[in-house]
Parts: C-alpha cells; sequence; structure tokens
C-alpha cells in the first residue's frame, strides 16, 4: 500500500461452492485507490465488480488476499464508509427525510445536528421540498438521490457505488452523473464506483479500471485526464472519444463487444 492510498486491494480472489460445483468470480485481483481519489470500477455483467465491493465493505469474505482502508485490515463489516446499491433500497413507510435520517438513527448520532445536513444533502440535489414526500411519491431518479443522501449523511471519507444508476433511463442518468460529480467536487470523497457503463466510467472517474469477463480479472488501468467538470465539455471532445474507443477495443478483444 503506498502512502497516499486510502484503500488497497492485495491478491483478492473469490471462488464460490455452488449447487453444480465451484465457480471462480474473482482472481487474484490488486489495486489501491487514493485518497479523494474518484476510481471506477468497469466490466460485463458476471465479472465480480458487486462481490468485489462486498468484500471491500466487509460485508464478504475474500476466498483469499486482503484488503486494507487506510492501516486497519478490512475483516469484518467496515463502517466508516457510505454505500449506494443498484437499488436504493428505501423505507416505504418514511419519508424522504426520515429514510436519508436513519442512517444517523442507527448509527446512534445526535439527530439535531444531522438534520440540517441531511437538508443540505437534498437542496444540493434539487430535492428541496420533498422532506415530507414517501418513495412511492417519487422517480426513480429522486429515490436514487435521496439513497446517495443517505450514504452520504454521516460524512464517511469512503463512497462505495454498485451500478447505483443501472436501472434508469438514458436521460435521467446523465443528470445523475452531473449531480454526482458536482457533490464529489465539493466533498472530495474517496469514491468506487462499480459501473458497466463506458461513458459513465469515463465521464465521472479519475481512472478506470477494466476487468475481463469471470472470473474477473484486471486487464487494464486507463487514466482520464479529461478537465472538470466534465459534462460542461469534455464528453465532446476528441480525447473522450479516443478514451471510449480504447476501452471498446479492449472488451471487443475480450470478446465482449462483437460486431
Amino acid at each position: 500500500m503506498t502512502s497516499d492510498s486510502l484503500i488497497a486491494v492485495d491478491g483478492v480472489s473469490k471462488t464460490y461452492s455452488t449447487r453444480t460445483g465451484r465457480v471462480e468470480a474473482l482472481l487474484d485481483v490488486s489495486f489501491n485507490v487514493g485518497k479523494g481519489e474518484f476510481v471506477a470500477l468497469l466490466g460485463p455483467s458476471g465479472c465480480g465488480k458487486s462481490t468485489l465491493m462486498m468484500i471491500i465493505a466487509g460485508l464478504l469474505d475474500a476466498t483469499s488476499g486482503q484488503v486494507h482502508i487506510g492501516n486497519t485490515v478490512v475483516n469484518k463489516p467496515y463502517t466508516d464508509v457510505g454505500i449506494v446499491f443498484q437499488n436504493h433500497v428505501l423505507l416505504e413507510w418514511r419519508t424522504v427525510l426520515q429514510n436519508v435520517m436513519f442512517q444517523i438513527e442507527m448509527r446512534h448520532l445526535p439527530m439535531a445536528e444531522y438534520r440540517a445536513r441531511a437538508r443540505d444533502l437534498l437542496a444540493s440535489v434539487s430535492l428541496t421540498g420533498f422532506d415530507d414526500k414517501y418513495p412511492h411519491e417519487l422517480s426513480g431518479g429522486m429515490r436514487q438521490r435521496v439513497a446517495i443522501c443517505r450514504s452520504l449523511v454521516h460524512d464517511p471519507p469512503i463512497l462505495l457505488m454498485d451500478e447505483p444508476f443501472g436501472a434508469l433511463d438514458a436521460l435521467t442518468r446523465e443528470q445523475l452523473c452531473i449531480d454526482l460529480e458536482k457533490l464529489w467536487l465539493g466533498a472530495q470523497k474517496t469514491v468506487l464506483f462499480i459501473t458497466h457503463s463506458i461513458r459513465e466510467a469515463v465521464q465521472l472517474a479519475d481512472r478506470v479500471i477494466v476487468m475481463t469477463p469471470r472470473p474477473g480479472v484486471i486487464d487494464r488501468v486507463i487514466d482520464i485526464h479529461l478537465p472538470r467538470p466534465r459534462y460542461a465539455g469534455a464528453v465532446a471532445t476528441e480525447e473522450f472519444a479516443h478514451l471510449t474507443a480504447e476501452i471498446k477495443d479492449i472488451f471487443m478483444a475480450r470478446g465482449v463487444l462483437r460486431m
């Protein structure tokens, strides 16, 4: 682990035992994520991306290898982290504000102190005035914004995001990419963002870690040096097109994409 790394994944492999035999999900995966860095983990469905995120969060044991966060070996659930899952997993019987504050209740933190922060986060993603709405009264994109606010309300240094925009329509995904980059630029959290969208990865990340089909191994790490904020023009540049084409070529060579 280098001195400026916050997350270090060292030789992580994961094998599942199933009814029909053993399945290798990950094989000898190693990488670091620096403090304040936005890293995208990009790969096809089934390559072990979500498994790896669960191992980093301490919610799943690796078959071999280790994960360090700072000086801590992760061998149990790591609590100083925010997690956004593929599904918003909001509690339907709680209002928007109550859903965001659920994180504070579970951590036994002072409610009055964090309520103002919760409202500020909701305002930052254009949800002012929706405090008292219930999840069924919101669009899919609005629900996912609430989930992001819930993951950040306790001010964790690390945000783990598992394909958080995968179930949304294209226009809503575009807007949430803009919202997320704005939040990250303001807070400078360390983000590990899992996706199978090439465009999303290049638009958001400082580095893109490209994974192979199962068993997931790292094929290539691509540095992204596009100016920020990205949506303000970077996505229309020749460099953006070159980077997305480079990643497509990797997937073509692996048979993930076929003509």
